[in-house]
């Protein structure tokens, strides 16, 4: 997490991504009979297995992608792609930050709908469908990527 760009952290349960997957799925149950849904690895994985069940859909395939790495420093690395245009596809993933993900993926499958769970300004024009829209500052913590520890009184923390 960059101390220059992140000057908030929104935390998400495990109870919280389920429950917004599920608004993200009535969202889309309704759009279209999609014929398979291809989670964005890895920070699209949970969120497509839980859409994948909410929606009946038993064609789940992964697209992998890299860009939150130190030595990647924001380059987009595809290390998996899919073949095809998209047509009745979804793709998920479970943030939209600048959208340099999306826009790979997109051009990848350019017919497929994208749709992601949380959505920052600067992606939220890549994206088809999301649920909550949080500040491009914020640092999203996604409970995959956390741990429980003790936590210091906010009067200790000054």
């Amino acid at each position: 997490m960059s101390s220059e760009r992140y000057h908030k952290t929104y935390p998400i349960s495990w109870e919280q991504i389920h429950r917004d997957c599920k608004a993200l799925a009535w969202r889309l149950v309704g759009l279209a009979k999609w014929e398979r849904i291809i989670g964005i690895a890895r920070g699209g994985l949970v969120p497509a297995a839980i859409i994948a069940r909410e929606l009946n859909i038993r064609l789940v395939d992964t697209v992998c992608v890299s860009s939150y790495t130190i030595r990647n420093q924001g380059e987009i690395s595809v290390l998996k792609e899919i073949r095809g245009d998209g047509e009745g596809w979804l793709i998920i993933d479970d943030l939209v930050d600048t959208g340099k993900t999306a826009r790979v993926v997109r051009e990848m499958l350019p017919k497929a709908h994208f749709a992601a769970v949380y959505a920052k300004p600067e992606g939220r024009p890549f994206v088809d469908t999301f649920i909550t829209e949080v500040s491009q500052d914020t640092w999203i913590l996604f409970p995959w990527d956390a741990e429980t520890s003790y936590a210091k009184p906010i009067a200790e923390q000054q």
